[in-house]
C-alpha cells in the first residue's frame, strides 16, 4: 500500500509577494522623485528601473502554482502555470538528474529527467497551451544538447522534424503535439530523458525528491 499523496512545492516561488511589494513601493518613490525636481532625477530613475525589476520577478513567483509535483498511488502529476501533466508510474522507465560532459569534466543539469517508456500517453493528456510551453522553456536544454553532439547536422535534421507529424505506435500527431512529441525524443537521444522538471520548482534537494520519486515508483510496481 503506497502512503497519502506527496505534494511538492516550488522554491521558486518563495519571497514573491515581498519582491511585488518591494517593486510596487520602488515605483511610488521613483515617481516621487521625478516630481520633486529635476536634482533628483536620477535617483528616481534608479527607483523607478529597480521597481519594475521588482515587479515583474515577484508577479513572476505569485502566478506560479502553489504545487510543483504531485505523487500519488497512480503516478506523477506536474503543475506548471499554463496547465498540469499527468505520468503513470507503469510509464516511467527511470529517473535521475541528467548529466553530460564538459571537457574532461561531468556536469550535472539542474534538472530530474524522466525517461519515458512511451510518448503518446503524454501527448494524450497534455493540453497545447503547456505542450507550447514547456518547447519554450526547453530552449536551454536544446543549447545544451548541441553542445553535446559533435555532428550539427544530425541535431538539425531532428529539429526540422519537429514540423512534421508524429508517429507512434500507429497514433498519429500534428501541430504543437507532434512538436512536443519529435522534441521528447530529441532530448532524449541527446540527454537521456524526455521530460524534465527544473530543481528550481521543487522544495528540497534533487537527490531527496528523486529517492522519493524511486520510492513510489517501486512501491507502485509492487501493487501490480
Amino acid at each position: 500500500m503506497i502512503d497519502e499523496a506527496v505534494l511538492i512545492r516550488p522554491s521558486n516561488k518563495r519571497n514573491g509577494l515581498t519582491l511585488t511589494l518591494a517593486g510596487g513601493l520602488g515605483l511610488i518613490i521613483g515617481l516621487t522623485l521625478f516630481l520633486s525636481g529635476s536634482h533628483l532625477f536620477a535617483p528616481g530613475i534608479v527607483c523607478f528601473a529597480s521597481g519594475i525589476i521588482a515587479l515583474v520577478l515577484g508577479g513572476a513567483k505569485l502566478v506560479e502554482p502553489e504545487v510543483t509535483v504531485k505523487l500519488s498511488e497512480e503516478g506523477v502529476t506536474y503543475f506548471h502555470r499554463r496547465g498540469q501533466l499527468f505520468i503513470e508510474w507503469q510509464n516511467i522507465q527511470r529517473v535521475d538528474q541528467p548529466r553530460v560532459s564538459q571537457g574532461l569534466d561531468t556536469l550535472t543539469l539542474p534538472y530530474i529527467g524522466i525517461k519515458l517508456k512511451q510518448v503518446s500517453p503524454i501527448l494524450e493528456c497534455i493540453s497545447l497551451r503547456l505542450a507550447a510551453g514547456l518547447l519554450t522553456e526547453q530552449r536551454p536544454l536544446l543549447i545544451t544538447a548541441s553542445a553535446q553532439d559533435e555532428d550539427l547536422s544530425a541535431l538539425e535534421s531532428q529539429m526540422c522534424a519537429e514540423f512534421t507529424p508524429f508517429i507512434e505506435n500507429n497514433d498519429r500527431y500534428k501541430g504543437v503535439l507532434a512538436m512536443f512529441g519529435h522534441r521528447c525524443r530529441i532530448l532524449d537521444s541527446h540527454l537521456g530523458y524526455h521530460l524534465f522538471i527544473s530543481t528550481d520548482t521543487i522544495d528540497r534537494p534533487a537527490d531527496e525528491f528523486l529517492r522519493l520519486l524511486r520510492d513510489y515508483k517501486q512501491k507502485s510496481s509492487e501493487l501490480l
